[in-house]
């Protein structure tokens, strides 16, 4: 199997939309992949060769993306890269092409090498794509090429990993691991044809790649896919394209959440089936605060790109949510172990650990991190956790993300939630400053909606916490730092407000 056999949708029906573009059903994108396909072949592009994809999102982005993971490997780059950031990714995958729109993203092409293909993907008046050999060797006339499609075993995806503290780790996701994690999603969540997934997270992260777009196109449903996320542009949105759910990082939902008031015509008149989160932990207050508001089911998952995307979920009503864990494993299981790899009982604090069709054979030609994360069939997930007695698993942080002070372990989520409680808090996040005596000391940064102080907030922290949990420092920020894809940046906090140096 490969992911055209996940393109499950009935001929006529509604596969893709885009703002302002033309609308392609199942029919005419399953022709139009195979047709991209052919193209790639006679280019001299196949199995195997790493085929990197810059682009925003939309529809261009989602056919070129499937086109590129039939023909060989599909690498999506982030469109915001530097010049310096695209070629490290170029030699890193040792990219044999590049797809971009005609006419964009200089940055990319100028870091291209001489021996890359540089392809351009142009729109047909139907919506339709077809590929244009820009730059590069071609074919001799008589070249012939037979479509060549790939087996379960064919890497389809090659993405990296965050690489916030060391060198980023490739991560080669297999078709059979693609259509493992885009089955136990669907079965999640009850996708059907019926569902129409508005996307919000970026087509060159796994999240959206899989929890948004290929989850949509197995259950046979239509997937909206504007230019980029917009919270200004949302509700609209929402009113003309109808969504019956979205699935988005905390800090889209936050974002969604404070103009939610002034759309509560559209709201009501729209109500998701559910709404999904992923991607980093959603703090209970603001689950608690967007069912008030939004009239759905809020469901939180956690996912890894190692786990081709999702690992565990809350499951909808009417089986029990429980806000603060991320649910149980769909078709993953889930263990808990100490550091000498052995599975502890039933709620131990430990390492989070999984294995499941969905969960990738190991990094890419780096034997020293696959001997440290994939152990005994298990792969370690670098989360801290337990579970409860019922199954569902509930998280404590990143253990390098875990606050040491001086002997006492703090999770920077518990303070994050307690922060956000506050009425003048809109975010929040706790993270460590080096300290000489104590090794660690907590601080916090926090953006504020309302009138507060930093003894208020102090105070506040200090009804609730223990005395060594109480951040020693509350720094009142503008906005707070953010990854590519919305990710706060809690490793790098004390080095942005030059802390403990």
């Amino acid at each position: 199997m490969h992911l055209l056999d996940l393109l499950a949708g009935e001929d006529n029906h509604l596969a893709l939309s885009t703002p302002e573009q033309a609308t392609l059903t199942y029919e005419q994108l399953r022709a139009n992949v195979i047709s991209l396909v052919s193209q790639l072949n006679s280019f001299g592009l196949g199995r195997g060769d790493r085929i990197a994809i810059v682009m925003a999102n939309g529809s261009q982005m989602a056919i070129t993306f499937l086109a590129a993971a039939m023909c060989g490997t599909a690498a999506p780059l982030n469109p915001k890269y530097k010049q310096d950031e695209f070629a490290f990714y170029y030699e890193d995958l040792q990219a044999k092409a590049l797809i971009t729109l005609p006419g964009t993203q200089e940055a990319a092409i100028a870091a291209t090498t001489p021996d890359m293909l540089l392809i351009n993907a142009t729109t047909n008046p139907d919506g339709t794509l077809r590929l244009e050999l820009h730059r590069g060797h071609t074919q001799p006339p008589n070249f012939k090429s037979d479509l060549i499609l790939p087996n379960a075993d064919d890497v389809a995806i090659i993405l990296h990993t965050s690489g916030t503290t060391s060198r980023p780790k490739r991560v080669p996701i297999k078709h059979r691991n693609l259509i493992a994690s885009t089955r136990n999603i669907i079965s999640a969540y009850n996708l059907t044809a019926q569902d129409t997934n508005l996307c919000l997270m970026p087509l060159f992260h796994i999240h959206g790649l899989v929890g948004c777009l290929l989850a949509t196109l197995a259950s046979g449903g239509t997937f909206i896919c504007p230019s980029g996320f917009n919270a200004l542009e949302f509700w609209q949105q929402v009113d003309t394209y109808r969504p019956t759910w979205y699935s988005a990082a905390p800090t889209m939902h936050q974002m969604i959440l404070a103009r939610a008031s002034r759309n509560q015509d559209i709201i009501k008149a729209h109500a998701f089936r559910f709404i999904r989160s992923s991607s980093a932990p959603l703090p209970p207050v603001i689950i608690e605060q967007m069912e008030a508001v939004l009239y759905a089911p809020v469901v939180e998952s956690y996912s890894m790109t190692e786990a081709a995307h999702m690992m565990t979920s809350n499951p909808l009503p009417p089986k029990v949510r429980k806000p603060g864990s991320v649910g149980y494993g769909f078709g993953v299981e889930v263990g808990i172990m100490d550091d000498d790899d052995n599975l502890l009982s039933q709620g131990s604090l430990g390492e989070v650990v999984v294995k499941g069709a969905n969960v990738v054979d190991g990094y890419e030609n780096n034997p020293q991190a696959n001997a440290t994360a994939f152990v005994n069939s298990w792969f370690r997930t670098g989360d801290q956790g337990r579970l409860d007695a019922d199954g569902y698993l509930y998280l404590t942080g990143r253990i390098k993300e875990l606050i040491n002070r001086g002997g006492e372990k703090i999770s920077p989520l518990e303070v994050d939630d307690l922060l956000l409680r506050h009425p003048a808090v809109a975010e929040a996040l706790a993270f460590a400053v080096p300290h000489k005596s104590l090794g660690e000391e907590i601080h916090a940064a926090v953006v504020l909606k309302g009138e507060t102080s930093e003894q208020e907030l102090k105070s506040h922290c200090s009804n609730f916490l223990a005395d060594f949990k109480v951040p020693k420092q509350i720094h009142i920020l503008e906005a707070l730092p953010r990854g590519a894809t919305g990710k706060l940046q809690r490793l790098n906090m004390a080095k942005f407000l030059k802390l403990g140096e």
